[in-house]
Order: C-alpha cells, then structure tokens, then sequence
C-alpha cells in the first residue's frame, strides 16, 4: 500500500512540473536575475572581510592602511592567541632574507592601539616564560650521558674452570 501511495505522488508531481508554462518559465528566470543584481548591489554593503590572521594581500585588499613591525621567532602562537583574543586583523610574514628566523606582522593602521595592547600582554607572556625557563630536555640529556660516559667502569673478570 505505502508503495502505490509513493508511486501515486511521483506521478502527481510528474504533472505538475509539465503544467509549468513558458511564461512562469521566463518569470521565474526573471526574479532569479533580478535577485542576482539585488545580490551584487548588497555584496559591497555587506562586510565579508576576513577576521584575525590573514595573509598580507587580504589585508592590503581591505584598503584601511597597513603597518609593520618586527617580531622574534620565539611565542609566535603566543602572539596569534592574543591578537585574536583583542580582534586584531593581522598577517605573519617570514623574512626570507636573513639567515635567522625573523617574522614581520602586519596590521591595520586603524588598530595601531589594539596592536600596542597586544604588543603590551605578549611582552609580559614572554618574560613570565624566560622567568620560568626550563633546560632543554636534550641539554639535560646530553649532561647525563657525559657522566656516564666519565664514570669508570667495572671490568669483569673472565675465568674459566676446566672441570672434569
């Protein structure tokens, strides 16, 4: 029974669709077309900019201004957390150039006093994190192995015994 009921509405919708005639047709396309300048009009309203980190022709893109500044290779998630954390547009770049790993961040010059906030609370983050600072696991490592390695070692005593 359930199939036939299934069969029954497939054939109503069937009819239907081919009761559509060329002028419902040619509405619909009309609206369609019409919502889509309506759409393009609205796009530029609308702020469809990316939020946070982004890459540097994004930010450039937004047409607001950038500045930069350099940045230390060290807590550079550390950085990204906080920013976010203060709604700061940002973007990361890696100096290509020099031999050591030095990144440059650019910002919007409009967030100049958030990104001097940021600035602030990732300064502070970075000496509480010298303040603690442990030894590196492989230094430490490294210093055992020297201890042993100077220790003297026991020589065992060969002796074999003939039995008979």
């Amino acid at each position: 029974m359930p199939q036939e009921e299934i069969e029954k509405k497939a054939c109503d919708l069937a009819i239907q669709v081919s009761k559509l005639s060329a002028r419902e047709l040619i509405k619909g396309l009309n609206k369609f077309v019409t919502y889509q300048k309506h759409r393009k009009q609205n796009k530029a309203f609308h702020d469809t900019s990316v939020k946070g980190k982004q890459t540097v022709k994004q930010l450039i893109g937004q047409n607001q201004g950038v500045e930069s500044l350099p940045i230390g290779d060290t807590g550079l998630k550390d950085f990204e957390r906080i920013a976010k954390k203060c709604g700061v547009d940002f973007a990361i770049v890696k100096d290509k150039a020099s031999r050591e790993a030095k990144y440059t961040v650019f910002f919007k010059a409009r967030d100049a006093d958030a990104i001097s906030q940021v600035l602030s609370q990732y300064a502070a983050k970075q000496i509480k994190r010298k303040a603690k600072a442990r030894p590196s696991i492989l230094k430490v490592l490294k210093k055992f192995k020297e201890q042993v390695a100077s220790m003297p070692r026991k020589e065992k005593e060969k002796k074999k015994e003939r039995e008979r």
